[in-house]
């Protein structure tokens, strides 16, 4: 294959010296499009104190994730047919103009607005990074990289709080959207010179209409779960309808592309045994996954008390264990060329980890949660890449992008509908507990001061001005005080449990789901040699 980047080629393929340079942008890319989320959320409070925007807070989050979770399976689909790099230059430009439009914006909902142009270009650089990375190395050589890969995703979680809230402080929150600028910039770059440019290899008819029924069946179901037990009540008759209209047309999407001649999201691949259970089990994993990062700030903060100024390194060891397990994992699977038994000692850390967390109390010191943390993390953190791993190697070459963005797009939605159940969990725990633990004598003093939430004292602040109106009432008001916090703390801590034990069930059903994935030798220098074949071909090889 020649240098030259403006070479043609028929596949996605990148030998020679341009791979590391692909490698570089992909990494880069990566970091970038990772850490936006971190340091945008360090921000967020400033954020709507300057637009007065607290009525559209949650959209900062959900016109992003909507956006970037829709468009994974299409950028996937078509940069397997045209190659991932006219992709990428969208993704990165579309990218760059939601985060110039975010940091100019002068009103909440120019922003809500512009978050969702930057979630149309999340989207290419959440599936194109893996595909890209597929492209450079064949599987058995992949696993190598991945502790590298890892290691972007765990810096860029620890880096990016700290670098949001000194953006913030010392310059402007709109530097922390125009800060990806030049990031930006740099990969675009990247992509340019070392991609190499694709002729489809046969004519293509783009599945349009199943990309609009997708879109249209996707959208109701994603406000359905942003919006239930926030905004409206799980059985207010807005969200069924969500719920229900989504589901029927997700129903006439799949029938339509049973028919389609070159479908967006082929059905046909869910009848493949390796693709459907390393969706599954990547479901499960990225559901006890998202209640841990969410809502251990949350514990270490209102319980512990650990400064929430300094909340970027709350979950920095479990961070730095997911990067150990990633490195670890990645070498054994490319020294060993198996992966099912690995998954499952992966799956038995991951539980263990959720165990311990669960254990948790209103005593429970900061040290015990760091080593329980890293515990977790090195469960996650190896079965991680098993998953992206396993179902690369089972298709063929010419299928990544669409298997790729396709378990990304299920894990997504994973996540988004963890996101309210961990959040009922934990406020109904919460409420109930806190009802009984409340002295009686702290009733009618709460009652004259309004309706305080529990969950609004979690910040210093919050603590220091909800003391000033106690000690209204004198030396009496003083001990209330230290009552009340103490009551919150037990309250807490019990819907913190409830979480974890929910997270228990997730994580055991990943680890018992892993004993049944079925085992295909991690391929070499065959796998881009095999343009042949089917997924199911491929899926039924060598079952475990």
């Amino acid at each position: 294959m020649s240098t030259n980047a403006a070479q043609v080629q028929t596949t996605n393929q990148i030998t020679g010296q341009r791979k590391w340079w692909a490698l570089a942008t992909v990494m880069l890319t990566m970091f970038f499009a990772s850490m936006d989320q971190t340091v945008v959320t360090t921000a967020i409070p400033t954020i709507i104190s300057k637009l007065n925007g607290l009525s559209l807070y949650s959209w900062l989050f959900s016109a992003y994730m909507m956006a970037s979770a829709i468009t994974v399976p299409i950028y996937g689909k078509l940069s397997d047919v045209y190659g991932r790099k006219p992709f990428y230059i969208f993704g990165l430009v579309m990218f760059g103009v939601g985060s110039a439009i975010s940091g100019a914006a002068h009103t909440m909902l120019e922003l809500v607005i512009a978050r969702g142009v930057q979630g149309i270009g999340a989207g290419a650089m959440m599936s194109m990074p893996r595909a890209t990375i597929g492209d450079i190395f064949n599987p058995k050589e992949r696993g190598r990289w991945m502790g590298a890969i890892g290691a972007v995703f765990g810096l860029s979680s620890i880096i990016g709080p700290l670098l949001g809230g000194w953006i913030t402080d010392s310059f402007s929150w709109r530097w922390v959207f125009y800060i990806n600028l030049p990031f930006a910039l740099l990969a675009l770059i990247g992509v340019i010179y070392s991609l190499p440019r694709v002729r489809a290899g046969h004519e293509v008819k783009l599945d349009i209409f199943g990309t609009f029924i997708m879109v249209v069946g996707l959208v109701p179901i994603l406000l359905a779960f942003t919006w239930g037990g926030d905004k409206y009540a799980w059985g207010s008759w807005e969200i069924i309808t969500l719920l229900v209209g989504g589901v029927i047309v997700l129903l006439l999407f799949i029938l339509w592309e049973r028919r389609a001649a070159d479908p967006i999201l082929n059905p046909s691949l869910f009848n493949t045994r390796i693709f459907s259970m390393t969706l599954i089990l990547g479901v499960f994993m990225s559901m006890a996954m998202f209640g841990s990062l969410m809502y251990l700030p949350t514990y270490v903060q209102g319980v512990i008390g650990l400064n929430a100024q300094n909340s970027g390194l709350i979950l920095t060891p479990m961070m730095i264990s997911f990067i150990g397990g990633s490195i670890i994992s990645g070498q054994w699977m490319t020294k060993t060329g198996k992966y099912v038994r690995l998954a499952n000692v992966s799956g038995a850390v991951m539980v263990v980890g959720m165990i311990l967390l669960a254990t948790m109390n209103v005593n429970t010191k900061y040290p015990i949660v760091i080593v329980y943390m890293i515990v977790l993390g090195l469960g996650i953190g190896a079965l991680m890449p098993i998953l992206n791993l396993a179902v690369q190697n089972a298709f063929p070459y010419k299928m990544m992008g669409t298997v790729n963005s396709t378990q990304q797009f299920v894990q997504s939605l994973g996540g988004v509908i963890a996101s309210p159940i961990f959040g009922a969990v934990l406020n109904n725990g919460l409420n109930h507990r806190l009802t009984t633990a409340m002295p009686a004598p702290l009733k009618p003093v709460l009652a004259k001061m309004g309706n305080v939430k529990p969950q609004d004292l979690l910040t210093s602040q919050a603590q220091q001005a909800i003391q000033t109106e106690f000690t209204k009432y004198g030396a009496q008001g003083v001990t209330l005080y230290h009552e009340f916090i103490h009551a919150i703390k037990v309250a807490l801590t019990y819907g913190v449990h409830n979480l974890f034990l929910l997270g228990i069930v997730f994580a055991a059903l990943a680890f018992l789901g892993s004993f049944f994935l079925p085992e295909i030798g991690l391929k070499g220098r065959e796998f881009f040699e095999d343009a042949a074949g089917t997924g199911e071909q491929a899926g039924n090889e060598n079952p475990a």
